[in-house]
C-alpha cells in the first residue's frame, strides 16, 4: 500500500511560483500593508484626542504612523504567516513563506528584525510609547506563536488583537504628543473602544468555520455557532459605545454624544440587516458596520481634545 505523502515543509528550498502580475516583493507582501489603517487610524484618533497643539513636536506623527503600521501591525502579520505556514502550504500555497518566494527561515529573521525596529522607534518616542509598544509586540508574538497561540481561542485571541490594534495605538498617539502619560480620558476611551474590537475581530471569523472546525482552532463561530457568535459580536461592538455617548454626555459633550448615537443606531440598522445571513454577510458588515465604529472614534477623540489638553 502506497504511503501518503508528507506535509510540506516551507522552510526548504521550493519551486518558486511564477512572480508575473505580482506588484509586491515577498518581504512586503509578508506585511500585509492592508491591514496597517486599523492601527495608524486609531493612533490618529490618540493624536487628536491628547490635545496637545505643540507642532514643535510634530516629527511624533509620522513616526508613530511608521510604528503603528508598517512597523508593529507589519510585525504581527509576519509572525502570524511564519507560524501559520505549514497551514497556509495546504490552503493558501501561493503566499511568501509557503510557496518559497521567502526561502528558509527568512520570514522568521524578518519578524525579528522588525521587532527590534519597532522598539527602536518607540524608545525615539518616549518611555510610555516604548512600553506600549513592548506589550503589543509580546501580544503578537503569543497570538501566533506556540505555546500559547492565543489565537486558537476565540475569547483569548480577539481581546489580545483588540488591545494590539486598537487600544495601545490609540494610547500610543497620545502618550507620543503629550510626551508623557496620556490624560486620563484618553485611556478611558482606548479601553473601550478596544473592547469594542473584540467583535470586530469575531466577524472575520465567519468565513472559515469549517477550515477552523478541521484544524482546531475555536473561533467563537465554532465555539458558540454562527448565530450566537453574531448576535455576541454585534452586542461586544454595540456596549462600549453605549459607555462612550454615557460618559461624552457626563463630560459635557452633547454634540459629540448625540453623533455617536447617531453612529451607534446607523450600526444597529447594519446589524439587523447582517443577522439575516451572518456568515454571507459578514464582509459586508466589515466594510460598513467598522467604518462607522471608527467613525465614532474620531468623533470622541475631538471631542475630548480641550479636556485632554
Amino acid at each position: 500500500m502506497n504511503q501518503p505523502a508528507p506535509p510540506p515543509d516551507p522552510t526548504s528550498p521550493a519551486e518558486p511560483v511564477p512572480t508575473s502580475g505580482r506588484k509586491m516583493a515577498p518581504w512586503v507582501e509578508v506585511l500585509h500593508p492592508i491591514t496597517w489603517f486599523p492601527p495608524m487610524w486609531a493612533f490618529g484618533c490618540g493624536v487628536v484626542s491628547s490635545g496637545v497643539p505643540d507642532w514643535g513636536r510634530w516629527y511624533v506623527i509620522p513616526l508613530g504612523i511608521l510604528l503603528a503600521g508598517p512597523l508593529l501591525c507589519g510585525t504581527s502579520q509576519v509572525v502570524n504567516d511564519w507560524y501559520d505556514r505549514h497551514v497556509d502550504a495546504i490552503n493558501e500555497p501561493d503566499r511568501p513563506i509557503p510557496s518559497g518566494r521567502l526561502p528558509g527561515k527568512t520570514g522568521f529573521y524578518q519578524a525579528l528584525l522588525w521587532s527590534a525596529l519597532s522598539l527602536l522607534v518607540a524608545w525615539m518616542l518616549g518611555p510610555w510609547v516604548l512600553a506600549a509598544s513592548a506589550l503589543g509586540l509580546g501580544l503578537a508574538w503569543i497570538y501566533s506563536a506556540p505555546p500559547l497561540r492565543l489565537k486558537g481561542n476565540g475569547w483569548y485571541g480577539n481581546a489580545a488583537v483588540g488591545i494590539a490594534y486598537e487600544g495601545l495605538p490609540w494610547f500610543t498617539g497620545a502618550a507620543a504628543m503629550a510626551g508623557g502619560f496620556p490624560h486620563w480620558e484618553v485611556v478611558v476611551l482606548a479601553l473601550l473602544y478596544s473592547a469594542g474590537c473584540h467583535g470586530i475581530m469575531t466577524l472575520n471569523d465567519f468565513k472559515s468555520v469549517e477550515g477552523d472546525t478541521h484544524t482546531g482552532l475555536r473561533s467563537l463561530p465554532v465555539q458558540l455557532g454562527v448565530e450566537k457568535a453574531a448576535r455576541l459580536a454585534c452586542a461586544v461592538m454595540a456596549a462600549p459605545q453605549v459607555v462612550v455617548i454615557a460618559l461624552l454626555l457626563i463630560w459635557g459633550h452633547t454634540l459629540a454624544a448625540g453623533l455617536v448615537t447617531l453612529v451607534l443606531g446607523l450600526q444597529a440598522l447594519a446589524m439587523l440587516r447582517w443577522m439575516e445571513r451572518p456568515r454571507e454577510l459578514a464582509p459586508w458588515y466589515n466594510q460598513t458596520g467598522v467604518t462607522l465604529y471608527v467613525s465614532g472614534m474620531m468623533i470622541s477623540a475631538v471631542a475630548i481634545m480641550p479636556a485632554a489638553g
